[in-house]
């Protein structure tokens, strides 16, 4: 806004000093002061309101309005509640150096002048930022790609002073504002994609607002596919919202949406149109990966020579793994997605998820999904991952996908996002390093992620280690083999630890975990080593068992896992 529009504004009881010449000035913010060096709080363009408390003498005024000047501010209003009329020393010191001076009435505060700038600010502000959003979105249809979300978020921080960040539904961080400032903990960022994807399966019109400690935020969501976003205006109709809640992305403000003006609702809605134009984008160029592994799953399962495999996953190598020179080891990951109601073709939803989760959670920003290839067969998804070749100095250790570090990562946010209607179950086999082994890999991932579906939850995850361990036989128990088996031998222990409040459960636990040693079980439990004794003989005794033996221990182990 210019200074000449303040004085046409009566309820601000501005009345002019000096400068009329400099009236057409840009105000860009308001700050209050009564320091007399207050030039490490200014940035240039401010109306400086002061109450004169830093005015000892008439010699003050002439370094003030210097310091002032000197930072760029448009201009200055000093308040008559303190000292009735403004000094003339600093009426003349703003003329020397051409500062506009207004005077203001001791009745106006200056929360009423602060309230009115800013709001005629950001209302311009948003003009301009919605002008430049326009024009990268034309820029972006049209031609090249515009700079990423990356662009468009400086933007809305630089203009509105908004704080975003684009989150995929995992809570990884695809795009941030590049100022300097404290970025969004990967803890909070799980925890806004959680409560988004709760929002969005439960129907709750965005953007959705949320507290977390002291910061409120508001969620909007990215369509892709050219999708119009969902408003209280314009809600979805005519399709569910499970096709592509697990996939979409959303954009976090921090900021309460709720008192928001229309104008500035529409803004950040056709921010999230801009952003969704690159992902779009970005999708498209995935279609060469997902055709390599469509191709490589096809022959696979079709049991093409392995000669004929091998030559597609070196064509597949310098795509995914650009620069390698060995050839890659490869690990596949399976994963499903199954709604209760079994009506919605699954596959696509599992494809562009499984796409997602391969990531790194502590990678940022979009490239690093650019390495993963998935195809989708039915309701399966299938990922190819390549791994650099293991060096001779390599120790050893587990490399790749690793079954629990990709559960512990997505099943907070997924959960709710598959709210009570619906499971994500995935399988992940070990490394391998030609195309004799991929067969096998598929086979691996496939039966660790049935291993994962007879588990309970709503996301669920097994890795190819569980293959070769007596897990692997506990999810395929009947259920009433399963009931029977655990009541004959723990119902009497746990009826006795009721009657009695003693702890003969939680003492079979311990003392199988110690592989049968008394001294250690005693010092674990804090207990005498008569005492453990004679609450294993009253264990015997109530089941029949006789924990020396081999066989009753591994009956009493499986009863415990099994419960």
């Amino acid at each position: 806004m210019r200074l000449r529009a303040l004085l046409d504004t009566d309820a601000l009881g501005l009345r002019l000093l000096g400068g009329e010449e400099e009236l057409d000035r840009a105000v860009r913010g308001v700050m209050t002061t009564d320091l007399r060096d207050p030039s490490r709080y200014l940035s240039g363009g401010e109306l400086v309101l002061t109450g004169l408390a830093w005015r000892r003498d008439a010699a003050d005024s002439e370094p003030f309005v210097r310091i002032l000047v000197q930072a760029g501010v448009a201009a200055l209003a000093a308040g008559e509640a303190e000292l009735g009329d403004v000094p003339e020393d600093l009426v003349v010191a703003c003329a020397r150096h051409r500062l506009p001076l207004f005077a203001v009435h001791e009745s106006v505060a200056f929360a009423t002048i602060t309230e009115h700038v800013v709001r005629q600010v950001s209302g311009e502000r948003a003009g301009d930022l919605a002008a430049v959003v326009d024009r990268h979105r034309r820029m972006m249809t049209s031609g090249p790609a515009g700079g990423g979300p990356d662009v468009v978020l400086d933007l809305l921080g630089s203009d509105l002073d908004l704080r975003a960040w684009v989150l995929s539904p995992t809570g990884r961080l695809i795009a941030g504002p590049k100022v300097a400032g404290p970025g969004l903990p990967a803890d909070v960022c799980a925890r806004l994609a959680a409560e988004h994807l709760a929002a969005v399966r439960t129907g709750r019109r965005g953007p959705h607002r949320v507290l977390v400690g002291q910061a409120t935020y508001s969620l909007f969501p990215i369509r892709s596919g050219g999708r119009a976003p969902q408003t209280a205006q314009t809600p979805q109709a005519g399709r569910d919202v499970r096709e592509s809640v697990l996939s979409d992305w959303l954009l976090a403000v921090e900021a309460d949406a709720g008192d928001w003006a229309d104008e500035r609702l529409d803004l950040l809605q056709g921010v999230t149109q801009l952003i969704a134009v690159e992902r779009d984008r970005r999708d498209a160029a995935r279609t060469v990966r997902r055709r390599l592994a469509q191709e490589v799953l096809e022959l696979v399962q079709t049991g093409a020579a392995p000669a004929e495999i091998a030559a597609r996953l070196r064509v597949a190598a310098p795509v995914l793994l650009p620069g390698l020179g060995a050839a890659p080891h490869w690990q596949v990951v399976v994963a499903r997605v199954e709604w209760e109601d079994g009506r919605l073709e699954a596959g696509p939803v599992a494809q562009s998820l499984l796409e997602e989760i391969l990531v790194d959670p502590l990678a940022t920003g979009p490239e690093p999904s650019d390495r993963i290839a998935v195809a989708h067969t039915g309701a399966e998804a299938v990922a190819l991952v390549p791994l650099p070749a293991v060096s001779s100095e390599h120790d050893g250790s587990e490399r790749g996908v690793l079954a629990d570090a990709l559960l512990t990562a997505v099943r907070e946010p997924l959960s709710s996002g598959l709210d009570g209607d619906g499971r994500l179950t995935l399988g992940v086999s070990a490394a391998v390093h030609s195309a004799e082994g991929l067969r096998g890999a598929l086979e691996e991932a496939r039966h660790a992620r049935r291993v994962a579906a007879a588990r309970p939850g709503r996301v669920c995850a097994a890795g190819h280690q569980e293959l070769a361990s007596h897990v692997l036989l506990l999810p395929f128990v009947p259920d009433d083999v399963r009931r029977a088996f655990t009541a004959r031998l723990l119902d009497p222990l746990r009826d006795y630890d009721r009657r009695h409040r003693a702890e003969l459960i939680p003492t079979l636990e311990a003392f199988l975990d110690c592989d049968g040693s008394w001294t250690r079980c005693a010092s674990r439990l804090h207990l005498h080593v008569n005492t453990l004794r004679y609450r294993v003989g009253r264990i015997e005794q109530l089941t029949s068992r006789d924990l020396s033996r081999l066989e009753d221990k591994l009956d009493f182990f499986l009863a415990l896992r099994m419960s």
